[in-house]
């Protein structure tokens, strides 16, 4: 959404113009050169972000593709085995590591997942896949919070680059600076059809077929970017959401709102002392160390804690964890992402069936419903095929959107023999000069509160002002 640059005369050369005229024309200038720069600069950013977020898109066909013998029952049978016998099939097969907790799906031709913690593999766990109708193990995968090796790294690519850490700043580059582009973009593509007289929402919404050379790829990227505009906003915003430092900043907003999902209490009620008899020390200390059943994942509890969540209404995919120790409830959880989505949790007791604590999806306050909602939309599974379908189009979109900007910036090269160049001239510098001095005194603070909020796009963003700065006053150049 690049536009021509307008010459904007200095103070010394022309009278000064109306304050209202002059924040026009020197915002349209300074927003010409800021989508410049960031768009040759940050568009790589942004294409490795679309390549790679298409690709995440059809995760959920790839899974299916390539583990399909694991992740689905070859027959559907009448009624579930049990989980305590399912779970003695998974552990015959697989012994080693932790029973951490069984996924039961709302799925009929899904199998039930068994997910060990298995020392030396961190944060991953394994995960044996079971035929619940007949208990029979259909193999394993190392998983990472549910997701199999392939959308694992897939997921790393898109978040960073297989890079760990220091590759999450290419993608929380992008998220930064993907809102900038898209609102500059809109700005500069909307005043240049008013100032041209042209109102018709076609002009704005459509390329313009008469066009040629330049002017018809700016018609097309600019239009395009009117359609995607939305979307765009939005992978934006709910990616900064669980960026690395941005996200850091959204979590204090929301602690500072008391906008935070609210946590499930498993610690259990004590237990009320029995009356002393005579010998009744020595039968304490008999009892002293004792261990429940809970504490070490009794396949039979599972199903006990199961069927106390079932009849406190959690319905679907559900989640079933074992207590960390002697003091804590039984965990059931429901994970059904898409929409309409179920997020209940309760505590068990299993040794009383009792539901000590719940929280419930319609208790979460606003900014964690939004926040949790953006989340599963921005991973493609809030509406299941629809949402992958619109997030792949946003990504094509943005592919052609960054490949137009660069032919632009190529086709506006210099092409005389005396000056030929293979890029186009940069917009001129010193755009902040036609702004009045309000507008300058009210943009600065706001700059500085947005680099708080944005840490990325605030250091970025200083780093291009001291390059910019450096190469004005070495070429000589009195406007910065």
């Amino acid at each position: 959404m690049s536009s021509t640059i307008e010459h904007v005369p200095s103070r010394d050369s022309a009278p000064a113009p109306e304050p209202s005229g002059r924040t026009r024309k020197g915002l349209r200038a300074l927003l010409v050169r800021l989508h410049f720069y960031a768009g040759v600069f940050v568009a790589p950013f942004l294409l490795t972000a679309a390549l790679t977020g298409l690709a995440y898109t059809v995760t959920p066909q790839l899974d299916q593709l390539v583990y399909g013998d694991r992740l689905s029952v070859a027959r559907v049978g009448d009624e579930s085995r049990p989980l305590a016998e399912q779970i003695a099939a998974a552990r015959a097969g697989y012994p080693d590591g932790a029973l951490a907790s069984v996924v039961t799906p709302a799925e009929p031709d899904a199998t039930t997942r068994v997910v060990l913690a298995v020392p030396g593999l961190g944060e991953k766990q394994r995960t044996v896949f079971v035929d619940p109708y007949t208990a029979r193990v259909q193999g394993d995968l190392t998983t990472r919070f549910g997701k199999t090796p392939l959308t694992t790294w897939l997921d790393d690519l898109h978040r960073n680059l297989l890079l760990g850490e220091t590759g999450r700043l290419y993608s929380e580059t992008a998220a930064s600076w993907l809102w900038v582009l898209v609102a500059g973009g809109l700005v500069l593509w909307i005043g240049r059809n008013r100032r041209k007289g042209m109102r018709r929402a076609r002009s704005l919404f459509l390329p313009d077929r008469t066009a040629r050379g330049v002017r018809r790829t700016r018609s097309r990227h600019a239009a395009t970017g009117i359609w995607l505009a939305l979307g765009l906003l939005f992978l934006s915003a709910t990616g900064l959401t669980w960026s690395h430092y941005a996200g850091d900043r959204f979590g204090q907003l929301l602690t500072a709102v008391k906008g935070r999902a609210p946590e499930l209490d498993t610690v259990l009620p004590e237990p009320q002392q029995p009356p002393r008899t005579e010998g009744g020390e020595h039968a304490g200390h008999s009892q002293h160390g004792a261990t429940p059943a809970g504490l070490t994942g009794d396949p039979a509890d599972f199903d006990a804690a199961l069927a106390v969540a079932r009849g406190a209404g959690l319905s679907g995919t559900v989640t079933v964890t074992p207590p960390r120790d002697a003091s804590r409830a039984w965990v059931v959880a429901q994970t059904d992402n898409t929409w309409p989505v179920h997020y209940d949790q309760v505590a068990v007791d299993t040794s009383s069936g009792e539901v000590t604590s719940r929280t419930r999806w319609a208790d979460y306050p606003a900014p964690a419903k939004l926040s949790k909602l953006g989340t599963q939309a921005h991973m493609g599974v809030l509406f299941g095929i629809a949402n992958q379908v619109v997030l792949a189009a946003i990504a094509v979109g943005l592919i052609l959107i960054t490949g137009w900007g660069y032919r632009m910036w190529w086709l506006r090269r210099p092409s005389r023999e005396d000056r030929a160049a293979h890029f186009g001239k940069a917009p001129a510098r010193g755009a902040w000069r036609g702004l009045p001095t309000p507008v300058i005194l009210a943009g600065v603070p706001a700059v500085v509160v947005l680099g708080w909020a944005l840490p990325v796009l605030g250091l970025t963003l200083a780093a291009f002002i001291v390059v910019d700065v450096s190469v004005g006053l070495l070429r000589g150049g009195r406007t910065t």
